[in-house]
């Protein structure tokens, strides 16, 4: 049994792999590692990815057909409209928001304290100016590519490439264009240079993200819905084009008198036709020149057209426009923050998730071998809590501290005992010691409270005297 089928089988419990697993060798093509596709790769220069076909006019029937191939496993058509859906700026730029700025947010690291040392390395207390090996094998640039495909087509694919040298291999996103998946096997397959190849995610060479859940991720991706406003806004964009272009120049008048002859009608309209920049005409009475210029208001349609399709693209991405146009609502609220922010956390964590099962075990692997993937777990995750939460959090803290210092003066001056620790656990402060971790004392029951009045005071006078009842007290 090679390394990566070992790799594989210890993976296959942080996976769950109860998908994507076939019951018998593929009858479709070979495996990543065997030699056959080893000596065609090193012909290619190492390249196992087929030249992408670019289609650069789309139209609404190629949408529906994109539909029909991907529910029969065929994500070629769905991978090139979103390529070319990425020619619009305001589309890259939302999207970018969501997976480029992500990947380069703070990264926390969880787990055996050497693995976390190891993957950490160039670091906080190591020499900053150094690629930490979490950022060599996992380039922020290929995780932001996954990222980005997860989110539009709801999977990704990418190929953990052995590195000489190293003892950890380099993440390479591959288009998904190659994708297929076969409903007879429940198995993804990428059609490769040389071949169709089988992929077994977390062993050692595949990396298979999908978002999108395990059964049918494209159909919880966001490419139909920006697909149709892409090729809408294309559409309703030449239009425009074709509108100004025929608009741009207005259209020029040449008039002469009744009783002009036929040669001087002719004569005179050449000179017109010759207009150009500074033209002068000498004209005596009869003689006129006029610009007839469009006062339709056809533009506004395909403007209208091509703001509806840029509002459908951002809400799909970003969950709303707010924070991306800046316009009016929410102004006294942070539901658009909210909003914004749980996408950006269920990108990340779906992200995460992937290099937790397919990735770090891979590195554990190949340094301390396969019985470290369990002895030896380490997860990591992106920190995507907005900076203003964190200061209202320190804000609460120093609140609660005030409170708890105020309250301990007033029950000392009447005798009795604060539970801080309780206060504590209720505010979310994070304690240490010997105490920290022990569970919440039973509250003893006390004496009931009374207030005597003093003996010079009036006895009758019903507001000197307070007695409270025990069942008040314990209410």
């Amino acid at each position: 049994m090679s390394l990566f089928s070992n790799v594989a089988a210890a993976t296959a419990a942080l996976l769950g792999r109860s998908a994507y697993q076939a019951a018998q060798p593929s009858p479709f093509g070979g495996e990543i590692d065997d030699d056959d596709v080893g000596r065609i790769r090193r012909l290619m220069g190492g390249q196992i990815q087929p030249l992408a076909q670019s289609q650069t006019r789309w139209y609404l029937s190629d949408l529906e057909m994109a539909e029909y191939a991907a529910d029969a496993g065929e994500i070629a058509p769905a991978a090139r409209l979103m390529r070319a859906a990425r020619k619009d700026g305001r589309l890259s730029g939302v999207l970018s928001t969501r997976t480029g700025g992500l990947v380069r947010l703070p990264k926390r690291f969880t787990g055996d304290a050497e693995v976390v040392a190891a993957l950490e390395l160039g670091h906080e207390e190591y020499d900053a100016s150094v690629r930490s090996v979490f950022e060599e094998m996992f380039p922020s640039t290929e995780l932001a590519l996954m990222a980005a495909d997860g989110v539009l087509l709801g999977v990704a694919v990418g190929e953990l490439v052995p590195v000489e040298g190293r003892d950890y291999p380099v993440l390479v996103r591959l288009d998904p264009e190659f994708l297929i998946y076969r409903w007879n096997e429940n198995r993804w397959y990428f059609r490769s240079i040389a071949g169709t190849l089988p992929i077994t995610p977390g062993d050692g060479r595949w990396i298979l993200h999908t978002p999108g859940g395990r059964m049918v991720p494209w159909q919880h991706g966001l490419w139909r819905a920006i697909g149709r406003s892409y090729i809408r806004k294309e559409h309703a964009q030449l239009h425009k084009d074709n509108y100004e272009a025929k608009l741009a120049n207005a259209a020029r008048v040449a008039v002469s008198p009744q009783g002009a002859g036929e040669f001087q009608k002719e004569s005179w309209y050449q000179k017109v036709m010759a207009w150009g920049i500074n033209t002068t005409f000498a004209m005596t009475p009869g003689y006129d020149v006029k610009l007839v210029e469009s006062n339709g208001r056809g533009w506004e349609a395909f403007d209208t057209t091509i703001s509806e399709c840029n509002l459908d693209a951002i809400i799909a991405i970003a969950g709303q426009e707010v924070t991306t146009t800046g316009g009016a609502g929410f102004q006294n609220s942070d539901i658009h923050k909210t909003i914004r922010a749980d996408l950006i956390k269920d990108t990340a964590d779906g992200l995460a998730n992937t290099l937790n099962t397919q990735g770090i075990p891979v590195f554990v692997a190949l340094r301390w071998g396969i019985a470290a993937i369990e002895s030896r777990a380490c997860i990591v995750e992106w920190d995507v809590t907005p900076p203003k939460d964190r200061n209202a959090e320190a804000l609460s803290l120093v609140t609660t501290a005030n409170a708890i210092t105020t309250l301990t003066a007033a029950c000392q001056a009447a005798g009795l005992e604060l539970d801080v620790r309780a206060l504590c656990v209720r505010f979310a402060v994070p304690l240490v010691g010997d105490g920290a971790s022990q569970p919440l004392a039973a509250v003893a029951p006390r004496e009931p409270l009374r207030l005597v009045p003093d003996e010079d005071e009036n006895e009758d006078d019903d507001s000197a005297e307070f007695e409270d009842d025990e069942d008040e007290v314990a209410a």
